[in-house]
Order: structure tokens, then sequence, then C-alpha cells
């Protein structure tokens, strides 16, 4: 009896090692993020209707472990000036909409990067889902926001959104009822720079100011996940 227990204890522990080795850190330089999947994500090429209209390059990131289900979709902001000087052409002499402001951009495209993460949130209270929690909320200091849903089958969807150099980031882990949070997903979202480096800054990154170029970035403080984090120096 004492031989079988063993064996079975055995058994546990080896498939409870198998299960955490799935998890590994994947990182992609091209869209500036990293973040722990269960095995190497797929990748699917797709577009992203804006606020305003505009249709956006983005790409999916997607990863199953059982039930459990893991993404990060990834929106390219960039190509939203040059489509709304596009517009502005077509548009009626006066079109106040279409001509916009410095403030604004023509055709609001301005307005639409500022918003981005309030529209790409409110996308989920529009799911067949009850909202329990959201909060303003950061990774790795560049801000966004968070949620947790209770899907119609009792699931959970846990989700950050955030924008970091003009790309929009949609982190969403789903779990089966009465599984654990995935924490392990979730909080390790990063930043990378070009050269695969881990970013970090010193103070909160708001793209809303720093991916327009309003101001530049705050200074970086080590290589992300808390490394070298810190507030900036007081210099009087």
């Amino acid at each position: 009896m004492m031989r079988r227990a063993l064996l079975c204890v055995s058994a546990l522990l080896l498939a409870s090692t198998a299960a955490a080795q799935e998890w590994d850190e994947y990182k992609n330089v091209n869209d500036g993020f990293r973040i722990n999947f269960p095995g190497q994500p797929t990748i699917t090429e797709t577009t992203w209707t804006s606020e305003y209209d505009y249709t956006l390059p983005a790409r999916v990131y997607a990863a199953t472990r059982g039930a459990e289900r893991y993404s990060v979709t990834v929106v390219d902001y960039a190509p939203i000036e040059p489509q709304a000087l596009e517009r502005r052409k077509k548009c009626p002499a006066g079109a106040e909409p279409c001509i916009g402001s410095e403030l604004s951009g023509p055709g609001y495209w301005k307005h639409d990067v500022r918003g981005a993460i309030v529209y790409a949130t409110t996308r989920f209270f529009e799911r067949n889902a009850k909202v329990t929690r959201y909060h303003w909320s950061h990774q790795d200091l560049v801000e966004g926001h968070q949620l947790q849903l209770t899907n119609a089958d009792l699931s959970r969807t846990f989700a950050f959104v955030g924008m970091h150099e003009m790309k929009l980031y949609v982190v969403e882990g789903t779990v089966p009822a009465g599984m654990p949070e995935p924490g392990l997903f979730q909080q390790s979202m990063g930043w990378v720079d070009a050269n695969g480096n881990g970013i970090r800054y010193q103070t909160i990154y708001a793209n809303q100011f720093y991916g327009l170029k309003q101001m530049p970035p705050p200074p970086r403080a080590g290589g992300g996940r808390g490394r070298g984090a810190g507030p900036a120096p007081y210099q009087p």
C-alpha cells in the first residue's frame, strides 16, 4: 500500500513539473513585448477597426493549455496619421471632423490614439459577461486598464489593455470555473526594445503623451519586471 502511495505521489510530482515546464517566456522584438506563454503561441495577422473607423494592422498571439486560453492582440496605430490625411482629401470643404485641429489632428486621429485604451476596454463591456473588477493599472510602468470578467459559462477572463510606442496591447487570459487566476501569464507582461532588451521606466509611461511625441519618454531604470526600478532622483 505504501509503495502504491509513493508511486502516486511521484506521478503527481512529475505531472506538476511537466505542466510547469510548459510555460516559457515569449519575446517578440517586432511588436515590442514579452510575456509567459504555455508553449509557442500561434500568430494570426488581422486588422483592427479603431473608434474613429480607421483600419489598422494587428496581430494576435494565442496559446491554449487544456481549457485555458491566452492571447495578446497587438494593434499598430502608426498608420493612422497617413490614413487621416487621405481622409481629409476626400472631405467636403469646411468639414470640421475631417479638417480637425492641432489638438485633434485631421480626422481626429490624435483623439483616436488618446482614447485607444478606453475604446478597447469598452469592447469587453459589450461581451456576454459580467465585469467583476475594473481599474487603472500598469505593466512594468506602462499604464493601462485592467479587468476581470465572469463569462456566461462561468469561466473567468483577466485582461489588461495598455499602449506603448503607438501600439495597443490587449492581453487576455481565460480559465475555466473554479481554476486559479492566470497570474503567471498576466503578471509577466513586459516590454522590449529593438534589440530585445527589457524596458522599464523610472516613472509611469503614458502613450497619449510619449507615443504622440508631446514630450520625451521617461528615463529608463533597468531591464523590466522590477530590475533596477525606482523613482527618478530628485533634482532641486
